[in-house]
């Protein structure tokens, strides 16, 4: 049923509510929006990197077939969800939970793109030339909320995500993605294989 429920793609964002930002909060959120770097793996071993990127390009096919589109994105959503220090596993499973990987997902709220980002989020942390519905921006707005949300409820995933979505105290949407994480994209690297040393 679940699974039914996440192939519909409701666009679940939307409850969220704008919120005054302490002014180092806020500061510390639009410091965290700007990197001139291009989206990149971030793997100590970049066979380890080549492995995940197979991995999950694998289970994401269905959803997106067009290969380049695909890496290209779980580049961007590892690259993306690293920074903020968040897992990206589970940012894909909040990904398949809030748009069905539909950049161009809209809420009946008004949420927008991948992660399903308020707008009022580009006036208070961002600039006016921000667009939702870019990948980059979306995934790099969307895993700075949730990384402030985790700071804010002590590192509480279950809360977080409930702040994340507009629903905090409600079991339903945590649930969902905390479910689609371990269902669909829970990763375990492959065992590496050991180098030999040279004679």
């Amino acid at each position: 049923m679940l699974a039914l429920s996440l192939g519909a793609s409701p666009a679940w964002a939307g409850a969220q509510r704008e919120e005054d930002l302490a002014h180092h909060v806020a500061s510390a959120m639009r410091r965290s929006l700007t990197d001139p770097n291009p989206p990149r793996l971030v793997f100590e071993h970049a066979e380890d990197g080549e492995a995940w990127l197979d991995e999950m390009s694998a289970r994401l096919a269905k959803r997106i077939p067009d290969e380049f589109v695909r890496r290209r994105l779980l580049t961007a959503i590892h690259y993306e969800a690293t920074r903020a220090g968040l897992d990206p596993q589970l940012v894909l499973g909040l990904i398949q939970v809030e748009s069905g990987f539909n950049k161009y997902a809209i809420s009946p709220a008004g949420a927008r793109g991948l992660m399903q980002v308020m707008p009022f989020w580009v006036r208070q942390i961002g600039s006016r030339e921000h667009s939702l519905f870019d990948l980059t921006t979306n995934l790099r707005y969307g895993c700075t909320i949730l990384r402030h949300y985790l700071d804010r409820e002590r590192g509480d995933l279950f809360r977080a995500l409930g702040r994340y979505n507009g629903s905090l105290g409600k079991a339903e949407y945590p649930d969902m993605v905390l479910g689609a994480w371990r269902r669909h994209w829970d990763y375990s690297p492959p065992p590496r294989r050991a180098r030999r040393a040279d004679p």
